[in-house]
């Protein structure tokens, strides 16, 4: 039974919810490739067979997929949802979910409900991936403090963590192809459903996967990244540039925005930790983008386990383009009519904000796919100790990589009964495009962002 003295409240709430866990293999990399798979998960299904084994996930496009940039076929268009939990139903299903789920039903007890479907591992990744990860498995060592990791190649860092902060790395540093572009949306929810959308455009490269970096980039960038808002008119022109490092307590992030009406590019002062995002209209902090990113300095990680849990799932429905914003966005949360959840197991890591550290979230639990590293679910609590903000991701396998990632990245607050959505692209011209050539490093310059600014 998990316990949190320092929060007797959460402890009771958590005791209600808790549910067992499952250790680390103890045969460390050596079973990557037998008892686990390429990237670090039990390969076999659990004892009930409501989990399935890993069989190598889906690597191969649906028939009728054009391309990268394109929407996303459907490849299970006949699943039906085997099962709903609603409110009404959820005592026999709460110890496969989170707490921050079980929240979001008392929250909304006549509107939220997770249609389950049968659980289909497809997460799969390229064989030079699995090779460099069988690599880290035998190479990679954090830095001091865990304040990032050396000895890693473009793959995920610690297939078999021995701590929570290297299960947190191996979210942080997953695989998202080496350089992608994508037009989307985000959105601010009001309580009574009205929003905004802000439109942009976004380029990310990502100098850990990149095979043949420049001979001056930094060993220390984790990634570029550039995201240019065109919509609505009174935001359109503005460009923020950030330079991800790995370590960033030796190196602090950086970031640049220019302004049009001032038509000129300036340092950010802060856009790390609990920095509020504007877009978000306070929604979501910094380091809530991507479920986690950034430094982890601030927080103690504890690797609690795995557990069985309902995670948003093969989400390819959300993103079709006969679903209008306005279908899918809806008082409190998304229409649970295009969402679909799925059984699978997930690393559970928790960070306790350390003594003296400043961040609005006094706890973060983190619920991380095992087939994937990606966060699927967390729990954030406030510093009463209270469950205050759940932040779910709807994943889906980018088959045409292969990798999973999100279609869509959702941020609700309990308090406020608000909640924020980011990377809607049904409405737009495109979607996520791996395919267009790798820029260099250069093109993520602030030199770059004047040019930009100028045309």
């Amino acid at each position: 039974m998990l316990t949190f003295s320092r929060w007797p409240g959460v402890a009771v709430l958590l005791a209600c919810f808790a549910t067992p866990v499952l250790a680390a293999d103890p045969q460390g990399g050596v079973q990557l490739g037998v008892t686990l798979t390429p990237l670090g998960a039990q390969k076999a299904g659990n004892a009930a067979g409501t989990i399935p084994p890993w069989t190598g996930g889906l690597v191969t496009p649906p028939a009728g997929y054009p391309g990268s940039g394109h929407p996303h076929v459907d490849p299970f268009p006949a699943d039906k949802p085997m099962f709903t939990i609603t409110a009404a139903n959820l005592a026999q299903y709460r110890d496969h979910l989170s707490p921050g789920q079980l929240a979001l039903f008392k929250t909304y007890p006549d509107t939220f409900r997770m249609p389950v479907y049968v659980s289909r591992r497809t997460g799969a990744a390229p064989q030079w991936l699995y090779d460099n990860t069988r690599h880290n498995a035998a190479n990679a060592v954090l830095a001091p403090d865990g304040n990032g990791f050396t000895g890693a190649q473009g793959g995920i860092p610690f297939p078999v963590p021995a701590s929570g902060v290297e299960a947190l790395w191996n979210h942080i540093a997953r695989y998202r192809g080496i350089y992608v572009e994508r037009r989307a949306a985000e959105v601010a929810v009001q309580r009574n459903g009205s929003y905004v959308p802000i439109v942009a455009e976004q380029q990310g490269l990502f100098r850990f996967y990149d095979p043949q970096p420049a001979a001056d980039t930094n060993d220390n960038m984790l990634f570029y990244y550039l995201n240019q808002i065109r919509s609505p008119a009174r935001l359109a022109g503005g460009v923020v540039l950030v330079h991800e490092p790995l370590d960033q307590v030796r190196e602090p992030r950086q970031a640049w925005i220019y302004n049009p009406g001032q038509r000129r590019v300036r340092r950010a002062p802060s856009l790390a930790y609990d920095t509020p995002i504007s877009s978000a209209d306070g929604l979501r902090t910094a380091d809530d983008t991507d479920m986690f990113n950034g430094s982890p300095d601030r927080y103690d990680w504890r690797l609690v386990g795995k557990q069985e849990l309902y995670i948003p799932y093969n989400n390819y429905r959300l993103g079709q383009r006969s679903v209008k914003y306005a279908d899918l966005i809806k008082p409190g949360h998304l229409n649970p009519e295009f969402t679909r959840y799925e059984l699978h197991r997930v690393w559970v890591v928790e960070g306790t904000l350390k003594p003296g550290a400043r961040h609005l979230y006094a706890k973060r639990r983190l619920y991380l796919d095992e087939d994937s590293w990606q966060a699927a679910v967390v729990d954030q609590y406030d510093g009463r100790g209270e469950l205050w903000r759940v932040s779910m991701a709807y994943l889906k396998n980018f088959y045409e990589l292969p990798t999973t990632w999100s279609a869509l990245d959702v941020f609700h607050d309990l308090q406020a009964r608000r909640y924020h959505v980011q990377h809607l692209d049904n409405e737009e011209a495109s979607t996520v495009d791996f395919s267009r050539p790798i820029p260099a490093a250069a093109d993520f310059s602030p030199a770059a962002l004047r040019r930009m600014g100028t045309r």
